[in-house]
């Protein structure tokens, strides 16, 4: 009984641990700015309206997409450390 109980914990170890090593990797860098700091970025671009999606990739950064007030579509990438667009 004690080996399939060590198997499984050994196990369960190894798949936790591979899962957090990806996660970390796709996660934004810890020396990034605020989304909320992005988001007051695009919220002061001419004719803004509203903001109808936010998205998170490791290669493009934030993927933001936002609507104007004479209802055009607007999708523009930031770089997550200087909050700029790419």
């Amino acid at each position: 009984m004690g080996r399939p109980l060590l198997f499984a914990a050994a196990l369960f170890i190894f798949a936790t641990t591979d899962v957090n090593a990806q996660d970390a990797a796709e996660m934004p860098p810890a020396d990034g700015q605020k989304l909320s700091a992005i988001i007051a970025k695009v919220e002061t671009r001419p004719d803004f309206r509203y903001v109808s999606e936010i998205s998170w990739d490791a290669t493009d950064g934030y993927r933001v997409v936002y609507h104007t007030t004479d209802k055009a579509r607007v999708e523009i990438n930031y770089d997550p450390v200087t909050a700029e667009p790419k």
